[in-house]
């Protein structure tokens, strides 16, 4: 596939980092536009959007000097390159302060943490699918070997570089899968918004359905240690999806 988008001169643009700050562009654009539907703050969404994106991005970094320590010691500048090392537990902690951070700034503001959290779902799935299809195009979180038609063969030197992606072999395109799982989520989540009977039913909805998908895909995903954490995060947010569905109070205003 297309692991490396541009190459200008000696520094190449990864295609999965393209299309990550694609779908985080995508995902600010539309929470600011959900935010107006909600009768959110839009400017205090972007800022909210923001402080979670920052902190995420700074703590993965500061995760991977924290794993790679005596080799960033030996090269301090080292932490400049770490974008082909992708683990789920930095992944997985540094989206946790990340979310963390948000919430805390939406305490700070005054803003209605479940209406935010149902603000943030619909982006979120946008962003997730964007993100895959990044993925797909990289070679990056490969699936499983398969002999079925709809299989991807990779072939790019770069990939097995910089990803570990094996080539010349059949392999279940699993990053279409959750793209495609996302963008359906996405259209479950933007169809149910404005029938929503309570604050933080979409986010629920959202993700209920996200870790179902989750879980079930993650039996396709062969990447470096790409299931032992996949299942039970899955299984997390299907349980936090169902109890935010539960009902707390009557339905909530048409204007709302």
């Amino acid at each position: 596939m297309y692991p490396r988008l541009l190459q200008l001169g000696h520094v190449a643009i990864p295609t999965y980092g393209a299309l990550t700050a694609l779908a985080l562009i995508a995902g600010l654009a539309a929470a600011v536009h959900i935010a107006r539907r909600l009768g959110l703050d839009p400017s205090r969404i972007w800022s909210l959007c923001l402080v979670g994106i920052l902190t995420t991005l700074i703590g993965a970094r500061l995760l991977l000097v924290a794993s790679y320590f005596s080799a960033f010691r030996q090269h301090p500048f080292w932490i400049l390159g770490l974008t082909n090392i992708h683990s789920q537990w930095v992944i997985a902690l540094s989206m946790a302060a990340g979310l963390g951070a948000a919430m805390l700034y939406a305490l700070a503001e005054g803003l209605p943490v479940l209406a935010v959290l149902d603000c943030l779902a619909p982006p979120a799935a946008l962003a997730a699918g964007i993100n895959r299809i990044g993925a797909f195009l990289a070679g990056l979180d490969y699936g499983t070997a398969t002999a079925s038609r709809w299989s991807v063969i990779y072939t790019s030197r770069i990939a097995a570089l910089w990803y570990r992606t094996p080539l010349g072999i059949r392999l279940h395109p699993v990053q279409v899968y959750d793209a495609a799982a996302s963008l359906l989520i996405l259209a479950i989540v933007a169809w149910w918004l404005p029938r929503r009977s309570q604050e933080g039913e979409i986010a629920g909805v959202w993700l209920f359905l996200y870790g179902f998908s989750s879980f079930f895909l993650s039996f396709y995903y062969a990447g470096p240690g790409s299931i032992p954490l996949a299942q039970p995060l899955g299984i997390a947010a299907v349980i936090a999806g169902a109890a935010l569905w539960v009902r707390r109070k009557p339905r909530i205003s048409a204007s709302a």
